[in-house]
């Protein structure tokens, strides 16, 4: 019985039919557009690349001779010292020229502070300076160099004219951290006389700054009591204008040389000739303290002589 009802409920399944889709003329239009737009950018990429050919070899390309370095903003800096800086790029088009690597090279040089390079087309290089400004000279040995405010020591130029007071206690031979926070003092210290008497800078002939805690100025022009003297009166002068070495500390520059200025010929009226005045001390000045040291180390030495004599 269920042999006779199969029929009845199986059906032959009819095979699936595949279409193929023919080669129209939709797919050869999209074809065609795809071959002219992979020839046009191989094209550009040809055009591309023989362009970038001639920048990086063409002659008119070439940074060939000095003359098309063109320099500004160098007061003291050599032209010779920038053009070096070029040297390995002579022959080459300015468009292999490293500017960062260059920039960095010409802040290396010690007047330069900063600097900015540019390529000018077709073939010339423009190089933008920023010098250092020199606060005071600094003397090594013999020689005088001068100094800024950072620390970088500066070759002293013959075509300069500077009229700074000279500083001690530093050397090329310090670190730059040292020498840097040295002249941050002594720029600290300048700008608090001055705002005391704009001339005050030309009072102070020299600065030691081996010694963070106490700035040691060397003080001129200070006027005083007439002292008589028996040459008819060069001595007075000589007083008046005698250099005096006064310790200022390490802060308030400020009321320490206005306390100097302010009492200096009356401490000349009680300890006469002056050397030396400490004003480390707020509120207190202490006159000739090194004079008293030497003598105190003189009279220690005598002593220890004596002492030794006396024992044998």
């Amino acid at each position: 019985m269920l042999a006779d009802e199969e029929p009845k409920y199986l059906r032959r399944q009819k095979p699936l039919e595949i279409r193929r889709r023919k080669f129209g003329g939709r797919a050869w239009k999209t074809y065609l557009r795809v071959t002219m737009w992979a020839a046009v950018g191989l094209a550009g990429a040809w055009v591309v690349f023989e362009c970038g050919q001639f920048l990086l070899s063409s002659p008119a390309m070439a940074l060939i001779h000095p003359d098309q370095v063109g320099i500004s903003g160098a007061h003291y800096t050599k032209r010779a010292s920038v053009l070096e800086i070029f040297a390995l790029d002579r022959g080459k088009s300015i468009l292999r020229v490293p500017l960062d690597q260059r920039r960095s090279e010409l802040e290396s040089i010690p007047w330069v502070e900063s600097a900015v390079v540019r390529r000018v087309l077709p073939n010339k290089i423009a190089v933008s300076l920023v010098e250092r400004s020199p606060v005071a000279f600094l003397r090594e040995g013999s020689n005088m160099a001068l100094v800024d405010s950072h620390g970088v020591i500066l070759d002293r130029p013959l075509e300069g004219n500077f009229d700074f007071p000279v500083v001690t206690g530093i050397g090329p031979d310090m670190p730059l951290g040292d020498r840097a926070q040295r002249m941050q003092l002594y720029s600290g210290f300048m700008q608090q006389i001055e705002s005391i008497s704009p001339d005050a800078a030309n009072s102070i002939s020299e600065v030691d700054l081996s010694d963070l805690e106490d700035v040691r100025a060397t003080v001129t022009g200070l006027s005083g009591t007439v002292v008589v003297a028996t040459d008819g009166g060069n001595g007075a002068a000589a007083q008046e204008s005698a250099p005096v070495l006064v310790h200022f500390g390490n802060d308030d520059f400020a009321a320490k040389y206005q306390n100097l200025v302010q009492n200096i010929a009356q401490w000349r009226d009680k300890a006469g000739s002056i050397q030396s005045v400490d004003l480390r001390f707020s509120g207190e000045a202490v006159v000739n303290p090194d004079q008293a040291l030497a003598g105190a180390a003189q009279r220690s030495a005598r002593g220890s002589v004596r002492g030794t004599k006396h024992w044998r």
